[in-house]
């Protein structure tokens, strides 16, 4: 491979992997992505030009997807409306975009025979119980319970069909939930350390004891590129690093970090159909592909997150009091 094209390349995830990307290989990066209020020119404007362009399009646009998809050895697909709350406000950019969008992109990469990387997440397979000792496989069956989610879900089964009707030379990732730089502060961690670092107190939802499998970002990207390079046609790998952790466990790691006190935060209302627990079990990825995640230790690449958030207050600041606004509105 010489080139490829990322889709949603300039939000949370998919700005990370670009970024991997030209510090790992020899690539060239074509962003395309629509630019909603999730994605910031800001996270990829320091990366050489010749490396890395930007396409300001929607993917429901076949013909410029068509023209996209052709000019590249690869398509890696982040673009998703992926935030529950507004999925649960309005569900229609979301079966625009994670479906109709999907399915433009496969019938490019069926016309150009382009390699595709499908960028999926755990929450198709809905939740576990709190004492379930269990965690979602490859083999797990979907229960998607938002219209987010099931979008999704039925994006993952598009890339399926596609593949075995079609020959699409095609893999799917579902990660868990991710963690680092450059994600925006509607977000949970994002959205309390913001909180910490203009003195105020976090929000924790309901009783706190909604659990995550938390992997930092870079990580999700490592795994990426690595299945883009070796994984198996048709195949699904689940990513993860071993991350369980409470929603309150994870305010209070933050509260440590601030040096304020463990109970120093405020319950807010629950989110609508807030899923209880996500586990990934990311043992394929591992013994099939060899891949092993760097960032072992939660609370240091939490304390690494803050500092980046630290560092970079104009990146972040223009959207908070908007989105604490919305979310004020929410009761939450």
């Amino acid at each position: 491979m010489r080139s490829v094209l990322v889709t949603g390349g300039a939000g949370f995830i998919g700005s990370n992997f670009v970024r991997h990307v030209v510090a790992h290989t020899d690539l060239t990066v074509t962003v395309l992505d629509k630019m909603t209020y999730a994605a910031s020119r800001e996270s990829i404007a320091d990366l050489p030009e010749d490396r890395c362009r930007l396409v300001v399009g929607d993917i429901v646009d076949a013909a410029l997807v068509d023209e996209l998809v052709a000019s590249h050895d690869a398509v890696v697909h982040f673009a998703a409306e992926s935030h529950n709350d507004n999925s649960l406000d309005d569900p229609s950019p979301f079966v625009q975009t994670n479906l109709v969008g999907t399915f433009t992109l496969l019938e490019a990469a069926r016309k150009h025979d382009v390699r595709f990387h499908h960028i999926s997440t755990d929450e198709v397979y809905g939740d576990l119980e709190l004492d379930d000792p269990n965690r979602f496989t490859e083999a797990t069956a979907y229960e998607p319970s938002s219209p987010y989610s099931s979008t999704k879900a039925g994006s993952d089964l598009l890339v399926r069909a596609w593949v075995r009707s079609f020959g699409v030379r095609a893999t799917i990732s579902n990660c868990s939930n991710n963690y680092g730089p450059y994600q925006h502060v509607e977000k949970f961690i994002p959205r309390q350390i913001t909180q910490l670092i203009d003195g105020l107190r976090p929000r924790l939802y309901g009783d706190g004891l909604n659990v995550r499998d938390w992997i930092h970002v870079e990580d999700h990207s490592s795994a990426v590129l690595t299945i883009l390079n070796t994984g198996e046609i048709g195949q699904t790998y689940l990513i993860g690093a071993d991350g369980e952790k409470n929603n309150r466990d994870v305010v209070a790691a933050l509260l440590e970090i601030f040096g304020r006190d463990a109970a120093d935060f405020d319950h807010v209302n629950d989110r609508p159909g807030h899923d209880r627990r996500y586990a990934i079990d990311s043992s394929k990825l591992r013994s099939e592909l060899g891949w092993q995640p760097q960032f072992g230790d939660f609370e240091s690449g939490l304390a690494d997150t803050v500092q980046w958030y630290r560092d970079h207050e104009s990146w972040w600041r223009p959207a908070k009091a908007a989105t604490e606004s919305k979310y004020a509105a929410q009761g939450q």
